[in-house]
Parts: C-alpha cells; sequence; structure tokens
C-alpha cells in the first residue's frame, strides 16, 4: 500500500464516526445535543470522507436576515462545521486530541439569496499535520470554507484555525 492510499483510507473509528454522521438522525439528534443553532438553521452534512466535508445551509425564514440574504453568523456556523466535521473525522482515525477554534476570518463576495453548500478539501493536509504532533504538543490550522451557490458562484471563503493538541 502506498503512502496516499494509508491516508486516503480510513480505518474503523472513522468509519464508525463517518457511518454515524451520515444518518441524518445520528446528525440531527448530535447537533440538537452539541450544536442547536446547527438544527434551527436546518443545517445538512451533504458528503464527508478523507479529502472533503460539505455542509448545507438552506436560504429559509430562520437563516434570513431583514436584507433578504442569509445572515453572516449562519454561514459562519455552516463553514465551521464544515471543517470542524473534517477534524473529527481525522482525529477518529489518529487518536486522542483536544481542538480549539483559535481565530476566524470570512470573506464575503455575493449576496446569499439561495441555498449554500460550504466546502472543505484539507482532509490530507488535516492528516499529516495530526500525524505529526507528538503526546502533549499542539499544532495550528488554518482551514478554509468555500461557500459556493446553486450556479457554484462563490458566494463565501471562510477561514477557521484550529488548535490541536495531542493527549496520552
Amino acid at each position: 500500500m502506498d503512502q496516499h492510499e494509508t491516508q486516503t483510507t480510513l480505518k474503523s473509528g472513522a468509519l464508525a464516526y463517518q457511518k454515524k454522521m451520515r444518518n441524518p438522525f445520528y446528525f440531527w439528534f448530535g447537533m440538537l445535543i452539541k450544536l442547536p443553532s446547527a438544527v434551527f438553521w436546518g443545517l445538512r452534512l451533504k458528503a464527508l470522507d478523507a479529502e472533503k466535508c460539505v455542509v448545507t445551509l438552506p436560504y429559509s425564514w430562520r437563516t434570513q436576515n431583514p436584507f433578504k440574504s442569509i445572515y453572516f453568523a449562519a454561514m459562519a456556523g455552516a463553514g465551521e462545521l464544515s471543517t470542524g466535521a473534517l477534524c473529527q473525522l481525522v482525529i477518529s482515525d489518529i487518536g486522542k486530541f483536544s481542538m480549539l477554534v483559535v481565530d476566524f476570518r470570512a470573506e464575503y463576495f455575493k449576496k446569499a439569496n439561495q441555498s449554500i453548500n460550504f466546502t472543505c478539501v484539507q482532509g490530507q493536509e488535516l492528516f499529516q499535520l495530526l500525524r505529526s504532533i507528538p503526546v502533549g504538543e499542539t499544532g495550528k490550522l488554518t482551514m478554509v470554507s468555500t461557500g459556493r451557490n446553486r450556479q457554484e458562484e462563490e458566494v463565501a471563503r471562510l477561514y477557521v484555525t484550529w488548535s490541536f493538541k495531542r493527549k496520552a
């Protein structure tokens, strides 16, 4: 097995996490307990694998601001979830870590007046970073989540910096 195959082949812990997150009921219940705003906004997990995570944010009265576009906080939540779910998937494959958002930045390019898919494609980079962190040490990674509408036009780009500390 070559190095690329090793990085993209998920082990049992990650496969179990992936299966749970892909189950709509488990995802809904997990979000209700851990992130209730995700349930209120109607976030959906569209894809989650070793390479990427895609989260869909609907355009509805729950996500709308007074200017008839999606509220920036709902987009921030969807973007963070697309990076965080990918982090959790990789961590479930590698070992015990604590993780924390230490920086967040956003750019908005177009009015968000329809459903938006937020995609993070840094799975491989995350695998490499987390494998390199020794026990008791920390590492950081700025993950990018790109929000696109149905026409594939870029609406927003969110930069979420995660800090990871490997536990024994």
